[in-house]
């Protein structure tokens, strides 16, 4: 773990990216919890209009992040791109924080938002430029250790956040904690980024469509469905842990939020050490492994009939969730290994699968059983994933041994 700090904080090409992902994770963490809030109780949109609105900003959101995943493979930097996506978070937050209007807000989470959202993706391809210079157990470890860092950061600032704004008749000033955060970002970029070391070697000059075709081959899109899978297993958790903790458990909202915080803040110290793994073991390995004990926490929360049973799940599930949310970004990025900009968009194209497959299962186990009931749905279909994983490669090392 200190080596991968001390990487980290050495080398500049590393360590911009990483601090502006952290300040990136307040853009998130500071609009996230109270998005619906304000589209829906403060500026009057109706159930099904906010809906439409987070399903076309998911579109828009991935869209744009191919989109600009394969162009930053053909710049010689990526520095220009970051900067762009960052005055779009300042406008889109900052308009909405300013102009309490049901049109604003729409525009801006339709588009702007989105577009700032894509920085997630872009910040790791210009990780991965570098690391693709280091051995892969040392490359997968930073990447992991990044990941804890963005995760501690999304951790702390729902918390702080809530207390600044406990007396406020209005949420939307968290709008311009992110405004801000989005202005830290732009900052980072501008002043301290290497101006010719961001986007890697040589640009890339092959075309957008034979980039995107890449996507789209079996061997890759069969990979980028299963891991989305298992994201959403983490998505469909978030969706049911509240019900249950509040139905079969006889929790509160409190225990809810005290759960979700504290999941966050042990999730850290997990991705750091899951990182660690794959310097010894495969990384498919190791996020089947990780995958497994998450299938074991959603199983075991099924049974949860009181508030320690969730409690005493706290460690499985921080454990398990770690896995799913560091290991898959490595793991995406080895597809397409070497094109920085377009492995680093499966991240996005990922949580998009993952977010449609968590709502399609939370759908079909709630349509037939209860909330704890759909847990073991969600667990029965990780163990289906972790294998058809396994599976893939298996083939894929058969494939590579000589006849």
């Amino acid at each position: 773990m200190s080596s991968s700090f001390a990487l980290i904080l050495s080398d500049n090409r590393i360590r911009i990216p990483t601090v502006t992902l952290v300040a990136l994770a307040f853009t998130y963490a500071s609009t996230v919890p109270y998005q619906s809030i304000i589209g829906i109780n403060e500026l009057g949109l109706s159930d099904g209009t906010y809906s439409a609105l987070v399903f076309l900003s998911a579109i828009v959101n991935v869209t744009t992040s191919l989109t600009l995943g394969i162009w930053s493979d053909r710049l010689k930097e990526r520095r220009p791109l970051v900067l762009a996506l960052s005055v779009a978070g300042i406008i889109g937050f900052g308009s909405i924080a300013v102009i309490h209007s049901p049109a604003v807000f729409i525009f801006s989470t339709l588009l702007l938002v989105p577009m700032s959202n894509s920085t997630y993706s872009l910040l790791f391809a210009s990780l991965r430029a570098r690391t693709n210079q280091m051995d892969r157990g040392r490359a997968a470890a930073i990447t992991a250790t990044v990941r804890a860092l963005f995760s501690g950061s999304w951790a702390l600032a729902p918390g702080l956040i809530g207390l600044y704004l406990v007396n406020s008749p209005s949420m939307t000033p968290a709008y311009g904690i992110a405004a801000v955060a989005s202005l830290i970002c732009f900052c980072l970029y501008f002043f301290f980024a290497p101006g010719n070391g961001t986007a890697g070697p040589a640009p890339d000059q092959t075309g957008f469509f034979a980039s995107l075709k890449r996507i789209f081959m079996p061997y890759v899109l069969a990979r980028v469905v299963v891991i989305s899978l298992l994201f959403g297993l983490q998505r469909l958790n978030g969706m049911l842990s509240p019900l249950v903790i509040t139905h079969a458990a006889g929790g509160t909202v409190v225990d809810v939020g005290f759960m979700a915080g504290l999941t966050a803040f042990l999730e850290m110290p997990f991705m750091v050490m899951w990182g660690m793994a794959q310097r010894r073991f495969r990384t498919a390995h190791v996020l089947a492994f990780g995958a497994l004990i998450y299938c074991s926490y959603l199983m075991l929360l099924g049974f949860a009939s009181a508030r320690w049973h969730v409690y005493a799940l706290l460690l499985l599930n921080a454990c398990g969730a770690a896995a799913i949310l560091s290991v898959p970004i490595t793991y995406l990025q080895d597809l397409i290994a070497d094109r920085p900009g377009l492995g680093s968009s499966l991240i996005s194209l990922n949580s998009f699968i993952g977010t449609g497959i968590a709502a399609g299962l939370f759908a079909f186990g709630t349509s037939l059983i209860d909330y704890s009931g759909t847990a073991f749905v969600g667990a029965a279909a990780g163990v289906a994933a972790i294998g058809a994983l396994l599976y893939l490669e298996s083939s894929r090392r058969q494939a590579r041994q000589p006849a």
